[in-house]
C-alpha cells in the first residue's frame, strides 16, 4: 500500500490525530499557559455559518484547558495556524515536498492539491520554515572530515534588471560546509571574500577537524585556525589527492543546482536562505543515514512547531508572483 493512501492524508479527523501524536507524544499541552493535566476535548463544536457552509464547518481536535480556559487545537504556534487550508492537505504538501529529491514547485502543489496558487506558494515558504534547524553546535570534531565550497545561483536584487547573470558579482553567493558521511549546513554570504567566509567557518565547524578545499585564496589561512587544510586543484584538472576533495560538497551542490534552475527556475534573494534549509533538511535527512520519505515527513511537522510566517510580511506578496 502507498504512504499517501495513508489516512491521515485524506481525512480531517484522522490529520487532526496524527499531527497530536507528532507534537504531543506525552498528551495536549496548552499552548497558552503550558497545562496538561486539566485540557479536556469539545466535540461538536462547528464554525460559524457562511455562505458556503450554511451550517458551518466542523472544528476538529478543539481542546479548552482548565487552566487558563482558552480553547486551542494542535496547529496553535505552528506553521499551520490561522491558514484555512484544511490540515490533512498540509500533510500531503509535507511529503510531497520532503519526498522529491530536487524539490517540488507551488504551481505543481497548486495542481496535486486542487488549492490556489497563492496558497500552494505561501504553503511551500511555511514547510520550508518548519526544515530550518537553527543549528549552533560546531560540526566536525575529532577524527571528520569536512568539506568547503561556494557555488552561484540566479541573480542578486541588486544586479541590473536586463543584464545577463555571467559575471559572478551578479549571482547569489552560498556557502556550504559538508561532513563526509554527515550533514550539511548552508548559507547564502554576501560575496566571496575572507572577511565574510572565515567567520561562518569558524562560528560552525570544531577546531579539531580535517578541512578540504579547492585552492582559492580566500581559504588560505584555513590550517591556522583547524587542525589541518589540504586543498586540490581543479584549475589542473586535479579532483582528489589522497583523502583531500571536495566532491561530497559539489555532489551536494548538483542536487541543489538541479532543484533551482529545473524546478523553482526563480528565487528571490531574500528567500534563498528557506531553499537552502529545504536542500539541507533533505541531504540531513536522506536514506543513506537511514531515514525514509515517512520519517523525513514526521521530521519536518515536528519543525513546525513554534514557527510560524505572516502572509503579509513586506514583499511577499510581490515575490510570489516570480517564485515557483
Amino acid at each position: 500500500m502507498s504512504i499517501i493512501s495513508a489516512k491521515h492524508f485524506h481525512d480531517e479527523a484522522a490529520a487532526f490525530t496524527e499531527l497530536e501524536a507528532i507534537l504531543w507524544p506525552e498528551g495536549p499541552v496548552c499552548p497558552h499557559c503550558g497545562g496538561m493535566d486539566r485540557v479536556y476535548a469539545l466535540k461538536g463544536v462547528r464554525s460559524k455559518p457562511s455562505k458556503k457552509n450554511p451550517e458551518g464547518v466542523e472544528r476538529h481536535g478543539l481542546k479548552k484547558c482548565g487552566h487558563c480556559r482558552k480553547q486551542f487545537t494542535v496547529r496553535v504556534g505552528t506553521i499551520f495556524e490561522d491558514s484555512h487550508a484544511p490540515l490533512h492537505k498540509w500533510l500531503q504538501a509535507i511529503h510531497l515536498m520532503v519526498s522529491s529529491k530536487k524539490g517540488i514547485s507551488s504551481h505543481q502543489l497548486h495542481r496535486i492539491l486542487e488549492v490556489q496558487y497563492n496558497t500552494a506558494w505561501f504553503m511551500s515558504h511555511r514547510i520550508r520554515e518548519a526544515m530550518r534547524s537553527g543549528a549552533l553546535a560546531p560540526m566536525g570534531g575529532g577524527s571528520t572530515h569536512m568539506e568547503v565550497d561556494e557555488t552561484f545561483v540566479g541573480k542578486k536584487k541588486s544586479a541590473k534588471r536586463f543584464s545577463k547573470p555571467h559575471g559572478m558579482h551578479q549571482k547569489m553567493a552560498v556557502l556550504t560546509l559538508v561532513e563526509r558521511g554527515g550533514n550539511a549546513r548552508s548559507f547564502h554570504v554576501g560575496g566571496t571574500y575572507a572577511n565574510e567566509l572565515m567567520p561562518i567557518i569558524k562560528a560552525n565547524i570544531d577546531r579539531e577537524t580535517q578541512i578540504s578545499t579547492d585552492q582559492a585564496k580566500y581559504y588560505n589561512k584555513l590550517g591556522k585556525h583547524f587542525q589541518k587544510h589540504g586543498s586540490v586543484n581543479h584549475s589542473k584538472d586535479e579532483w582528489k589527492r589522497g583523502d583531500i576533495c571536495t566532491n561530497t560538497v559539489e555532489g551536494y551542490f548538483s542536487i541543489f543546482k538541479r532543484g533551482m534552475k529545473g524546478v523553482y527556475q526563480h528565487c528571490s534573494e531574500k528567500h534563498l536562505h528557506r531553499y537552502l534549509a529545504e536542500f539541507d533538511f533533505r541531504y540531513n535527512n536522506r536514506s543513506a543515514l537511514g531515514v525514509e520519505d515517512k520519517e523525513r515527513a514526521v521530521n519536518a511537522v515536528r519543525g513546525a512547531k513554534g514557527k510560524r510566517l505572516t502572509y503579509r510580511q513586506p514583499d511577499f506578496q510581490k515575490d510570489r508572483q516570480l517564485s515557483g
